[in-house]
């Protein structure tokens, strides 16, 4: 229980923390954080629930992640089920404080505000294509699971691999924002995150 309650809150804390950061500060006013500062809130989801809980659980929060983990032969598969449902979980109840501190706002609307929403054509922030989305997601999220692959090998310096996990969310955010509003995450409540269109993103 205590590795699913660490997914949960790795998870939590990823939506929150990264959606939060596009839905509520993006575009604060006049002085919000911007692409960069939304693909900088991603990575350092990552990294601080990595270390805060990742000795506990592994750190995954993230569906993708899991599965590589299993087909890579670093995590049994008899517990795969568990943790997707535990990110699920994690993620819808993340979305939803989330969305209950938006819609604190006057004049806030979820569907108009394009609040939690990515996609192609009229949902990307630049208006690619569908394959143009596609292809950048599937070969950013590779890339991902490499990485994390990689950093976390018992041959890789100890210590270090929330930093280059975290350090690789930031560069697939700040490539994939202005393509798709980042996905990257197989889970339906992570693919939603994004910056409202109402902010002029």
């Amino acid at each position: 229980m205590k590795k699913l309650f660490a997914e949960f809150f790795g998870t939590f804390w990823l939506v929150f923390g990264g959606c939060g950061s596009a839905v509520l500060a993006a575009a604060y006013p006049e002085l919000g954080i911007g692409f960069a500062g939304v693909a900088l809130a991603f990575g350092l989801t990552v990294l601080t629930m990595a270390y805060a809980v990742g000795h506990i659980s592994g750190g995954h929060f993230n569906p993708a992640v899991t599965l590589e983990l299993v087909a890579g032969g670093r995590f049994q598969a008899k517990d795969a089920i568990s943790y997707i449902i535990a990110q699920v979980v994690g993620g819808i109840v993340g979305a939803a404080v989330l969305y209950a501190i938006a819609s604190g706002k006057a004049g806030f609307d979820a569907v108009d505000s394009g609040f939690a929403s990515n996609g192609f054509g009229e949902h990307s922030p630049n208006g690619f294509s569908l394959t143009a989305v596609v292809i950048a997601e599937i070969v950013l999220t590779a890339f991902f699971l490499i990485i994390i692959h990689g950093a976390t090998d018992k041959r890789a310096p100890a210590g270090f691999a929330p930093i280059a996990i975290g350090l690789a969310l930031t560069l697939i955010h700040l490539i994939s924002i202005p393509v798709s509003n980042t996905s990257g995450n197989p889970a339906p409540f992570y693919c939603s995150c994004s910056i409202p269109r109402r902010l002029g993103c």
